[in-house]
């Protein structure tokens, strides 16, 4: 996800930091160079221009050529401003109202909408513990009812039955029905898409948007279509009183001008991505959070939660014990393994990491060609049990056996041998640090933020 904007602000950005002494000049060829970065992200011309307008209006009226440190000033406000055209906060999802909470979901077919009811369902029962149903309106698309069934049986999610000779209409009406009877807390509503929006289509979900209290209607929106999804945006915003916007296939958008220029454009707020094709591949969109992606300087928040959603709690009790006593083993080095591959493996968690952009690709291409964590995983599987408790016992004629046992080579053991003995060490500094102890022991990794903070470059 922005991956190219990223890398070229990034550049941009250490130049900056490069001169100790910034004038306007200077900072003017950093806010044009800026605005081709936002504009080869695919950012409409008319919102990178309010942008650049707004970044150097404001970095020219706080002096900051007579700043202390005049890049990180510069950086400050372009981070600033890229979270206030993002939204500046993260709107909620409104499920107040009388049971059953409507959502009516739009957009255009290939969008990712049925997939995103589905997401979306699964994320309110998950965090909100409500009992969701989906319904799906569309009547058009060859086996799109059966999809969402099948998308409903294979994540538990009470779906309506495949509906028959009846209107969109009269389905959304039996769906209404039915969740009542049921005693569903929420029921979603996917509308059909066309290829392109038409006088029918918008006909058909203007009926249906008028005929019931829908407490949030989101447009579903591909950002791999750049401008055309912006435009798109437009059009369902002019027609529906849209609440929200859902962008999906955002983790193959390697520009992301869509979601730079939507907000703006559109003045709805983004409330969801779609990080991934899984059904748990669902975040809940953070303006400042993506301000901070985009600038490099990741998002350690997030990746918090993202690891307390998927880490057993009891289990990380256990290992912050070990951590903090410099007991740390092989056995609870695969654990980790097992735990990274459950939040997305390695490439997934890069995106949240500081400073890591320019890492990306490298990182990837190693994990890719090697199976660096497979063979990890085969290496201290064929190990005996006080192998793995005790890894400076491991010398050559075990090695070989190891190596042998996990169909691997002499030098992938050495590998991982030395690389857990520099994470042991750094285990046991962390142990030793006071600061991560009080953090650890509280259980409150909220507060890292704080920590993390006190290095960053925009304090």
């Amino acid at each position: 996800m922005f991956e190219n904007l990223t890398n070229k602000i990034t550049l941009i950005f250490d130049k900056l930091k490069g001169k100790g002494i910034i004038d306007e000049p200077t900072l003017s060829d950093a806010m044009r160079e800026i605005r081709v970065a936002l504009l080869e992200s695919d950012v409409s011309i008319s919102v990178a221009k309010d942008f650049i307008q707004d970044v150097k209006s404001k970095a020219l009226g706080q002096e900051i050529i007579k700043s202390v440190s005049p890049a990180q000033m510069v950086i400050k406000i372009v981070n600033d401003e890229l979270t206030h055209l993002l939204g500046s906060q993260n709107d909620e999802l409104n499920l107040k109202g009388k049971t059953p909470v409507l959502i009516l979901m739009v957009g255009l077919q290939g969008s990712g909408k049925t997939t995103s009811s589905a997401k979306l369902a699964k994320w309110i029962m998950k965090n909100l513990k409500k009992k969701v149903m989906m319904a799906s309106l569309d009547i058009y698309r060859p086996a799109a009812q059966e999809q969402l069934i099948t998308l409903g049986q294979e994540n538990k999610i009470d779906t309506l039955s495949i509906q028959e000779n009846k209107s969109p209409l009269q389905i959304a009406k039996d769906a209404y029905k039915f969740a009542s009877q049921s005693n569903s807390d929420v029921l979603i509503m996917d509308s059909a898409g066309r290829n392109q929006v038409d006088l029918q289509m918008m006909k058909e979900i203007k009926e249906i948007s008028e005929s019931f209290k829908f407490s949030e209607i989101l447009l579903v929106s591909d950002s791999m279509t750049g401008q055309d999804a912006v435009n798109t945006a437009q059009t369902f915003s002019e027609k529906l009183n849209l609440t929200g916007i859902i962008l999906t296939r955002i983790d193959g958008d390697s520009r992301g001008g869509a979601a730079l220029s939507m907000r703006k454009i559109t003045q709805k707020p983004i409330k969801f991505i779609g990080v991934g094709e899984k059904t748990d591949d669902l975040e809940t969109f953070h303006p400042d959070r993506i301000a901070n992606r985009i600038l490099g300087m990741g998002d350690v928040v997030s990746l918090v939660e993202k690891a307390s959603e998927e880490i057993n709690e009891e289990e990380a009790k256990d290992m912050q014990k070990k951590i903090l006593k410099g007991r740390f083993t092989l056995s609870d080095y695969s654990k980790q393994l097992d735990q990274i591959t459950k939040m997305g493996g390695i490439q997934s968690l890069m995106k949240y990491l500081p400073g890591m952009s320019g890492l990306k690709e490298k990182v990837e291409e190693s994990v890719q060609n090697n199976d660096i964590f497979k063979k990890q995983k085969a290496i201290i599987s064929s190990m005996t049990p006080k192998e793995r408790n005790f890894p400076d016992i491991v010398k050559a004629s075990r090695k070989i056996r190891i190596s042998k046992g996990s169909g691997t080579h002499v030098q992938d053991v050495n590998k991982l041998l030395k690389q857990f003995k520099k994470m042991s060490q750094m285990m046991k500094k962390m142990g030793n640090n006071k600061e991560m102890q009080n953090l650890m022991n509280s259980g409150n990794f909220g507060n890292m933020q704080n920590i993390i903070n006190k290095n960053k470059p925009l304090q």
